[in-house]
């Protein structure tokens, strides 16, 4: 039995733990015949003999000591930590086994830069992701809104960690306006990912367009134009005028915020109306042509499209059912005149008799060309 105990090798395992956790480093033998077990770190230093503690250091600790094992914990696991610790039988000679201790660098939550409030359309701007201290090195990766975009990725080594850095370089445009840029970086050491948005804001000039209530204004009617602009800064304020002048009738033509409310239409409010509005960036406007219908000559509801439609659709019928008709008449007439000249002959006896009782037999033939001559 002595021979068998002596011939085995302590049993060990790698460990693996996420900096500033706690690693159980623990060794076992199945037989062991009154022979201490011992833990050294990576250095050679000796951490435990039995369970007699070998090393100053507040962080590590005896968990059970026996003679079949021998199971110690590092707290506050640090970079500097790793390496390979080796458990130590000290039988004649001695058995010794090895164990890696992995620490997992966390990477710092990232932060994003090089983004100004507020970008102006055209700028090209430069977005930068960077997280430190991670081990292995994090991944990065970028999204605009929720859909993924490619960035450029540098790996420096800092130590035993890494500095990971991811850069987005665009051109922006009115469209980035309100778009989310999210860095999220991915590690082993991390359940979820870590992530940071930046939401730009963009300034743009303005773009205006005017809305209006009515398809076909007509007398009486009231009639409301909407200004609606985009642009960043709001444009403001909104400037109406008609025919490049001030509205005539301030009574009857009331602007509230972007909207003009034109009450009881008639003729004299024919013409262009205009609203221009403007922010740092530019100047911008858009015009509508009013023209005011006779609600008299128009109908009470004004045309009526489905009326209109349904004449346009009788009268194209009745024309098609014409050019049938006359195609159908002449077609047959066409007919009679080719099959005329043998009229007679459908009495006959036989053949013979029919030529010569048609009436466009040759006599006739040479009569009829006489005649004609």
């Amino acid at each position: 039995i002595n021979v068998i105990g002596q011939g085995q090798f302590p049993i060990t395992q790698n460990v693996t733990v996420v900096e500033g956790a706690t690693a159980n480093m623990t060794c076992r033998v199945d037989y062991n015949d009154n022979t201490s077990l011992q833990w050294s770190n990576p250095a050679q230093q000796t951490l435990f003999f039995g369970d007699k503690k070998a090393l100053r250091d507040h962080r590590i600790e005896l968990v059970r000591a026996s003679w079949q094992e021998l199971t110690i914990r590092i707290s506050d696991v640090s970079l500097s930590d790793e390496g390979q610790y080796t458990c130590s039988l000290f039988t004649m000679p001695v058995k010794t086994t090895k164990a890696f201790l992995t620490v997992l660098g966390v990477p710092g939550r990232p932060e994003i830069t090089g983004f100004t409030k507020p970008a102006m359309e055209g700028d090209v701007i430069t977005l930068t992701c960077t997280t430190t201290g991670s081990k292995p090195a994090a991944n990065i990766r970028w999204f605009r809104n929720d859909k993924e975009v490619q960035g450029s990725t540098k790996v420096n080594a800092t130590g035993k960690s890494f500095t990971v850095r991811s850069s987005l370089q665009f051109q922006v445009d009115r469209q980035d306006d309100g778009v989310a840029y999210t860095c999220s970086v991915e590690h082993v050491s991390l359940t979820n990912p870590y992530m940071t948005t930046e939401v730009l804001e963009v300034h743009y000039a303005p773009h205006l367009e005017i809305t209006h209530s009515l398809i076909i204004p007509q007398e009486g009617q009231y009639l409301k134009l909407e200004c609606v602009s985009i642009g960043n800064p709001i444009p403001e304020p909104v400037l109406w005028s008609k025919d490049g002048g001030e509205l005539p009738d301030i009574e009857r033509m009331i602007v509230e915020g972007r909207e003009l409310t034109i009450t009881t239409l008639n003729k004299t409010d024919n013409g262009t109306y205009r609203c221009e509005a403007s922010n740092h960036l530019g100047t911008s406007s858009a015009e509508y042509i009013l023209f005011v219908y006779d609600p008299n000559a128009l109908g009470q509801h004004g045309p009526d499209h489905a009326l209109i439609g349904g004449v346009v659709a009788v009268v194209v019928f009745i024309t098609l059912c014409l050019i049938i008709v006359l195609g159908r008449y002449l077609a047959r007439h066409k007919g009679t005149y080719l099959t005329h000249e043998a009229k007679g002959a459908e009495d006959a006896p036989d053949a013979d008799t029919a030529i010569i009782n048609a009436e466009g037999n040759h006599v006739h033939a040479e009569e009829k060309k006489e005649y004609f001559i």
